[in-house]
C-alpha cells in the first residue's frame, strides 16, 4: 500500500478517541472500491471505520463542505452512515463501518429478492429528510459547468454530444414547466453506493448530492443498475407507497436519459484527467449511445406527453 496513503488515513484517525497514538503498525487496512476517491475499511482501534481520501483533482468539481453537511443531514435521517470526523478543507472523511452488508451491484440488484423494494424505501427515507441538503443539483447548469471544464483541458466530446444537448432543450423547457418536488436527493446512486443487509439499504457517498427533484434518483438508479420495467415499477410503488402513474413513470424516465447525458461528461473529465480505475472514454461513449437510443425511442414522446399532462 502506498506509503503516503497510510500515513494520511493514520493522521485522520488521530481525531478519534480511541485511536490516538495508534501507530499504523497496529491497524489493519482494507482498500474498498472507488471510482475517484481511496476508500479504506480501518480496523485496529474501537471500532471498525471507512476512511475516505479524495481523489486527485476532484477538488475542481466538488465542495466538500456541501457534501460533509449533506452527509450528516442523511445519517440523521437513519438512511447513511455517521459521519465520525470530516476536513472541509481536505475532504478526508471517516464514517461509521456498518456490519454485515452487502455492496450493491446490478448483479445484486437483479439477484436479491426485493432488492429494488428496498432501494425505493432507502430513497424515500432519504427525501424525507428532516433537514434540507446544501446546493441545488441543476441538471442543465451542471453539463454548461462540466463542458467548460472540459474546454479548460482542451478535452474531446463524442460526435453529436451538442447537438443531443440542443435537441435536450424541449425537456428543459418542459421539466421548467412542470417542475417536480424538490427533495434532498442523492445525485449519483450508482449500484455500489447502496448497501444491503437484505432487510434495510443505507446510502453512502453524497459528493454530488444537492436538492433535485425526486424522481432523478429513481431514474439514475435504474440506469445504473439495468433494471427492467418490472424491477423499476417494484422500485417506484415502494417509494410512492402505491403503483405509479404515468407521470411519474414518464419523469422518470426521463430522467434515465438525462442521467447518461450528465455523466456522459463526468466520464470524459476523468478520462482527460487520466483517472486509471477504469476506460472512462468507453465508459462516455456508451453512456452516450445509450441516451441517444433512448431519446430516440418511440415510447419517450409517450413519456414527454404524459408529464406534459401533469
Amino acid at each position: 500500500m502506498n506509503m503516503e496513503h497510510v500515513t494520511r488515513i493514520t493522521e485522520a484517525l488521530q481525531n478519534l478517541k480511541g485511536f490516538v497514538d495508534r501507530d499504523a503498525t497496529e491497524l489493519q487496512v482494507q482498500r474498498l472500491g472507488g471510482l475517484t476517491n481511496l476508500v479504506y475499511r480501518v480496523e485496529g482501534g474501537p471500532q471498525a471505520v471507512i476512511v475516505r481520501i479524495p481523489g486527485e483533482g476532484t477538488e475542481e468539481y466538488i465542495d466538500r463542505s456541501v457534501e460533509i453537511h449533506n452527509a450528516q443531514v442523511a445519517a440523521d435521517a437513519g438512511v447513511g452512515p455517521v459521519v465520525l470526523w470530516a476536513d472541509p478543507a481536505t475532504g478526508v472523511m471517516i464514517s461509521e463501518c456498518i456490519p454485515e452488508i452487502a455492496t450493491m451491484t446490478p448483479e445484486l440488484f437483479a439477484e436479491r429478492p426485493g432488492a429494488a423494494a428496498r432501494a425505493g424505501r432507502a430513497l424515500r427515507q432519504l427525501h424525507d429528510a428532516p433537514a434540507p441538503f446544501k446546493f441545488r443539483f441543476e441538471l442543465f447548469s451542471m453539463i454548461s459547468g462540466y463542458m467548460e471544464v472540459l474546454a479548460a483541458k482542451d478535452a474531446s466530446i463524442p460526435e453529436g454530444y451538442a447537438e443531443v444537448v440542443a435537441e435536450a432543450a424541449p425537456i428543459r423547457e418542459l421539466l421548467k414547466a412542470r417542475p417536480g418536488k424538490l427533495v434532498p436527493s442523492h445525485c449519483d446512486p450508482l449500484c455500489e453506493n447502496f448497501l444491503d443487509n437484505g432487510d434495510r439499504m443505507w446510502i453512502v457517498d453524497f459528493e454530488y448530492s444537492g436538492m433535485n427533484d425526486a424522481l432523478w434518483d429513481l431514474g439514475d438508479l435504474s440506469v445504473e443498475a439495468g433494471m427492467t420495467e418490472a424491477q423499476e415499477r417494484e422500485m417506484l410503488t415502494a417509494y410512492l407507497g402505491s403503483p405509479p402513474g404515468a407521470a411519474q413513470y414518464g419523469r422518470m424516465v426521463i430522467y434515465k436519459a438525462m442521467c447518461d447525458l450528465l455523466w456522459t461528461l463526468w466520464g470524459l473529465i476523468q478520462h482527460a484527467d487520466g483517472n486509471p480505475a477504469e476506460d472512462f472514454w468507453a465508459y462516455a461513449t456508451n453512456r452516450f449511445a445509450r441516451c441517444k437510443t433512448l431519446m430516440l425511442a418511440p415510447s419517450f414522446a409517450d413519456h414527454l406527453a404524459a408529464v406534459a399532462a401533469e
